[in-house]
């Protein structure tokens, strides 16, 4: 752990703490943007699940907050596919499903982050662990872990837990426990570790 605490402390004297601050600055403005918005991401992180944030951004860029709540779902299907983005049928049906909740921001607005993660992981098709908590911390949570393939594996290559085969949600609650223990080494909020770590990955800062 501490090879990759130091390694985090660099990088915090680096120019990318200062595009990560904006980053975060960014989604905590997300706070007093409006319910279409919301639900614009909410869309978003739908896309993202199993494939690629670029492609997902794009095509959120594309359909915009109207489209998600009024295009077919043909429509959408197709405007997922043309840009070679995964599950274009799934994706476009859970989707269409999460109108229901097209007011996500007031309906969890008085949850704690932890309760809007589970009320979006059983009532939001298509949404996991991971990509609820993605939408949280967009929207301006500070509190939770996006425990993607990339975070994970370099975990596991630090040796702070054993890369899992099948992240089931305890398993997914216990990692998270050993990432705000690391983020609390490093006094740092979670939402900004993660940024530090999938940039160490990636060479990224993306949202």
């Amino acid at each position: 752990m501490n090879e990759l605490i130091e390694k985090v402390r660099q990088l915090e004297k680096s120019e990318i703490n200062d595009l990560i601050t904006k980053r975060l600055a960014e989604f905590e403005s997300f706070k007093t943007k409006s319910e279409d918005e919301w639900f614009s991401e909410l869309c978003f992180c739908i896309l993202t699940a199993n494939a690629k944030q670029k492609t997902g951004a794009a095509i959120q860029s594309q359909i915009n907050a109207d489209g998600f709540k009024t295009l077919s779902q043909e429509t959408l299907a197709n405007l997922i596919k043309i840009n070679k983005h995964r599950f274009h049928n799934n994706k476009s049906k859970y989707i269409v499903k999460a109108r229901e909740f097209a007011n996500i921001k007031t309906i969890i607005k008085e949850m704690t982050e932890i309760e809007a993660r589970d009320f979006l992981v059983e009532n939001i098709s298509g949404l996991g662990m991971k990509e609820a908590s993605h939408f949280l911390r967009n929207t301006g949570g500070q509190n939770l872990a996006i425990l993607d393939r990339h975070i994970l594996s370099l975990l596991a290559e630090y040796k702070l837990i054993e890369k899992p085969k099948t992240l089931t949600p305890q398993l997914y609650r216990e990692i998270e426990t050993k990432f705000a223990e690391l983020a609390s080494t490093l006094r740092m909020s979670l939402a900004k570790l993660d940024l530090f770590l999938w940039y160490m990955k990636t060479g990224e800062v993306l949202k």
